[in-house]
């Protein structure tokens, strides 16, 4: 991994809290393409005020440079804070049961008064999907957003019936919006795998930070990049600091086009002598729209299954981003009425996911499709890091069913959302930026990142890499980090739990998964304090007791020792035997197996 001159190795489980300086601090929680014109200016943009000299502007990323997800950042000056993002995480190994992984705006709650607006740049999950939890937490600020992303929002929104309603100003590219004595905002459109998705400037006292959210730059069948005079006007305004998408930052080339794709997924669907099933996620609407057209010049009708799935494509329908003819969408408890090759299932479930639509076909928990031989399957998506082996044991499910399986490998079947290496090169060249800071994505891309900003002749020392937490102060003419550290460690969604999963729980969950747990119960004459009768042992993921007999009797054996040796054993507390068992029980199990289950013991008193 390539690594800032004296700068640590982050340790994972450091995210977690652990180590960290804030690790003990509370943490409360209640619960594409582009125009090709500019449109109208909706508001009237004054010029922010005069800055003092020596005030400087407060950078601050919550989340997102240290994993792909969670996206959130703010910026500060003086007394008005804008953020830009709410995103999710999905868990990794080290968090057993968690549902979702949220930004920490433990700094952001006691200045709630003083953010002036909360910038969502398109709406995938990675970017909105935390709006719920910690909106009224900040107390629910104007959100600035397009229609799409808001319509988005609205509707997760509605899933959360005690959460105040958002407050969203709807915008459009080429919009400008004051949204306080110091900020402007200024928004222009991105190419991504979802339509309405748009970039902000953001115009303050020291300058015009550019945050570019999740983008890629567009071709044409003749290679032609499309969308590039947006990135012409904003480089007209003067860029300070570029705030650019380091997901693919390794990857060398240009972004696939989405023609490309569309024309090898209808040469591929040709080839199906059955039905075609897709799996894909229900935020790429732009694929999934082209899919739709794909069916509708083959014959072929389009189920839709999985709710978010039905949802996102719903509400693309009522803001026209999808156009359907009557009768190419079908419910999916209809598909039966038509034949085999005239059907395409789109579906959730790509990553691998246990509780989603795709897994639920192959597992044969759906109640209307089951896979037939024949069927073909495409996974027209990109693999999360981390979901590499859920998605190969699907995949390999899915073989075993007879269904012929696709993905992008010698053909291209999708295209990421995220630009590779000569699109963000061709980003900067236009833009000129005085400072670059990668984001989106683990260390490693912002790495490859802050090397594609200096072959384009970024200063070395104006490439900054930072991580969440760190603060930036931002001037006219500089760019530094502090040492100055805000809480940023996770805060976890664990079913209504929002923040009560902490490392301890975590620590207990992983033991149990890895080492198991043994239950001791023991029952003692409240007078005599003598053992009445045998202890009871329990246990589950550890040992198989019906072919453990010698141990589970040593065990027994011990307890009676332990009690035995105890002076006044009338008098003993029940706490303080609890804790003689399970450390000498614990040392025993360790000393014959070394493992170490979590020790629960159990003393009742008659």
């Amino acid at each position: 991994m390539m690594q800032r001159k004296n700068q640590p190795i982050i340790n994972p489980l450091a995210r977690l809290g652990i180590n960290r300086k804030f690790a003990s601090s509370p943490v409360k929680f209640f619960s594409r393409g582009t125009s090709p014109t500019r449109p109208a200016i909706r508001r009237p943009s004054a010029p922010p005020d005069s800055p003092s000299p020596e005030e400087p502007l407060r950078l601050v990323p919550l989340g997102g440079l240290e994993e792909v997800g969670r996206n959130m950042s703010f910026f500060e000056y003086k007394d008005e804070i804008v953020i830009v993002d709410m995103g999710i995480q999905f868990p990794e190994e080290d968090t057993p049961g968690i549902d979702w992984i949220i930004p920490n705006i433990s700094y952001l709650e006691p200045k709630r008064k003083n953010i002036r607006a909360v910038v969502l740049t398109h709406g995938h999950m990675d970017h909105i999907g935390a709006v719920p939890y910690l909106l009224a937490k900040l107390g629910n600020p104007p959100i600035y957003t397009t229609a799409l992303t808001g319509a988005i929002v609205e509707k997760r929104h509605s899933e959360f019936p005690n959460v105040p309603k958002p407050n969203i100003e709807k915008i459009k590219n080429g919009d400008k919006v004051k949204v306080g004595k110091y900020f402007d905002l200024e928004f222009f459109g991105v190419a991504h795998t979802i339509p309405d998705t748009m970039g902000v400037v953001i115009k303050s006292p020291v300058g015009n930070i550019v945050h570019f959210a999740d983008f890629r730059i567009e071709y044409d069948n003749k290679s032609n990049p499309q969308g590039l005079e947006e990135y012409e006007h904003v480089a007209k305004l003067g860029i300070h600091t570029l705030m650019v998408d380091s997901t693919n930052a390794s990857e060398e080339g240009r972004s696939v086009s989405e023609r490309v794709v569309e024309k090898n997924l209808e040469e591929l669907f040709k080839k199906a002598e059955g039905r075609i099933i897709v799996g894909i996620f229900a935020s790429l609407l732009t694929r999934i729209d082209e899919i739709i057209r794909i069916a509708d010049r083959m014959g072929r009708v389009v189920a839709l299954n999985g709710r978010s799935m039905k949802d996102y494509v719903q509400i693309a329908q009522n803001l026209g981003c999808i156009k359907t003819k009557k009768g190419a969408l079908v419910p999916i408890e209809e598909i039966n009425k038509y034949k085999d090759q005239k059907v395409i299932i789109l579906t959730t479930g790509a990553q691998g996911e246990s509780n989603a639509g795709l897994m639920k076909i192959v597992t044969g928990e759906h109640r209307q499709v089951t896979i037939k031989p024949g069927d073909m399957v495409i996974f027209s998506s990109s693999i999360i890091p981390g979901n590499e082996r859920g998605v190969q044991i699907l995949k390999d499910n899915l073989c075993r069913q007879g269904a012929d399986v696709h993905s992008s490998g010698l053909v291209d079947l999708h295209a990421s959302g995220h630009a590779p290496k000569e699109d963000i090169k061709t980003v900067i060249k236009i833009l000129k930026p005085k400072f670059v800071i990668p984001i989106h994505g683990h260390y490693f891309m912002r790495a490859a990142n802050s090397v594609t900003a200096r072959e384009m002749g970024i200063p070395k020392e104006n490439v900054i890499l930072m991580d969440n937490g760190q603060v930036a102060e931002v001037t006219k003419d500089k760019l530094r980090v502090t040492g100055e550290q805000v809480p940023a460690f996770y805060v976890m969604v664990d079913g209504l739990g929002v923040g009560d999963v902490e490392e301890v729980v975590l620590r207990d969950r992983k033991m149990l998964a890895e080492e198991g747990m043994v239950v001791v119960i023991t029952t003692i004459d409240k007078v005599t304090g003598r053992v009445l009768k045998n202890p009871d042992i329990i246990s589950r993921g550890f040992i198989y007791l019906k072919e453990n007999q010698s141990m589970l009797n040593e065990i027994r054996e011990r307890i009676r020792g332990i009690i035995s040796r105890i002076h006044n054993p009338q008098e003993i507390e029940s706490d303080y035997l609890k804790t003689l068992i399970r450390e000498q029980i614990g040392q025993f199990l360790y000393n014959k197996t070394r493992r170490r289950p979590m020790i629960l013991p159990v003393v009742i008193e008659i």
